[in-house]
């Protein structure tokens, strides 16, 4: 049963807590202040969290944003609105997602109005709660990095991961034809269920790009996970082709020979959407009107494996950090 946020002396309101740098099994569920509001602020009544990569790195003190032991876990939610300031363009009982650096695996968030988004009707909470880190990423990252245009082609990495089946059903949304590379055939399916064209595996996949496209190569890669593949995402690449650099979850930073640039006039390119989106004012909002028919529509349906209650946070971050997850994993209070 929820714990109610109000006035009244003593009320907590529970959430998921790191309280030693130790990874998964470092977290607790304790009850905590209730949030106030801060000016410009939009109070969140929790009905799902998406759980994500950096949430386990911070279980171990991994990320680049590293606060003290003890704080809340959690990036992204969905649910409904408990208060907001006057003027603002939400009321009470709106359905809503939201984000934030950490801090929304609690019954109860505070949010800055700017990164509360409309959730529309038929949208589940779940479903909701998992679509600001990874869809908002993956428009930025095919939409404006790597200017992908309808009838060109993806080559999607990790593409039974949260971010890869992002990226497929964007890709997808935006008319491409799309590969996905996975490491099973049990995750080659999941990538075939998102949406892939096709889906190969990862040992000889330079080979199975060319025989897929006649020699020609794909426009785009897409490569989330880094380590020893992308020399050959490289090579997979059409001539004007563009290799989309999103994280190295293998652990690895690959470099390149920028003389594989030159004789193929092809790109590596960055893509740090928190960098580039939190900095300007009103680019999310856009971002999210641009994403909001494709959601509406089902073509952006975020696939999860598991949902877990606040009690069984520690297996859902543990099942991320043993690489076992495919599509998203959802907390629920």
């Amino acid at each position: 049963m929820r714990t109610p946020v109000g006035s009244a002396e003593g009320e907590r309101v529970r959430a998921v807590q790191v309280v030693e740098l130790n990874g998964p099994s470092s977290v607790q569920v304790t009850d905590i202040e209730p949030p106030e509001r801060p000016d410009g602020h939009v109070l969140v009544d929790v009905a799902a969290a998406g759980v994500n990569f950096p949430d386990v790195l911070l279980t171990k003190g991994m990320y680049q944003y590293k606060p003290d032991p003890p704080f809340t876990l959690g990036s992204e939610c969905a649910g409904t609105v408990r208060e907001a300031p006057e003027g603002s363009r939400y009321a009470v009982g709106d359905r809503v997602v939201a984000f934030t650096m950490s801090g929304v695996f609690a019954e109860t968030v505070a949010v800055p109005e700017w990164a509360v988004l409309p959730l529309p009707d038929g949208v589940s909470f779940a479903a909701g709660a998992c679509l600001p880190m990874n869809y908002l990423t993956a428009h930025f990252a095919l939409a404006v990095r790597g200017d992908l245009r309808e009838g060109q082609s993806v080559l999607v990495h990790g593409a039974a991961g949260g971010i890869g089946t992002a990226v497929i059903q964007m890709a997808k949304a935006l008319g491409a034809t799309v590969i996905g590379v996975a490491s099973s055939p049990e995750k080659q399916d999941v990538a075939r269920q998102a949406g892939a064209d096709h889906a190969i595996g990862v040992d000889g996949f330079k080979d199975a790009v060319k025989d897929l496209t006649g020699s020609s190569g794909v426009d785009v890669v897409v490569d989330p996970v880094g380590g020893d593949r992308f020399t050959d995402s490289l090579r997979s690449l059409a001539p004007l082709g563009r290799l989309l650099v999103v994280g190295f979850t293998a652990g690895d930073i690959p470099t390149v020979k920028v003389n594989r640039l030159l004789l193929n006039n092809i790109d590596v390119r960055g893509v740090g959407w928190g960098a580039f989106a939190l900095a300007r004012e009103g680019y999310v909002a856009w971002e999210w009107d641009e994403m909001l028919p494709h959601i509406s529509s089902g073509a952006l349906n975020p696939m999860i494996s598991g949902t877990f209650s606040f009690d069984k946070a520690g297996e859902a971050l543990s099942r991320i950090d043993d690489r076992v997850v495919t599509g998203k994993v959802v907390l629920e209070p």
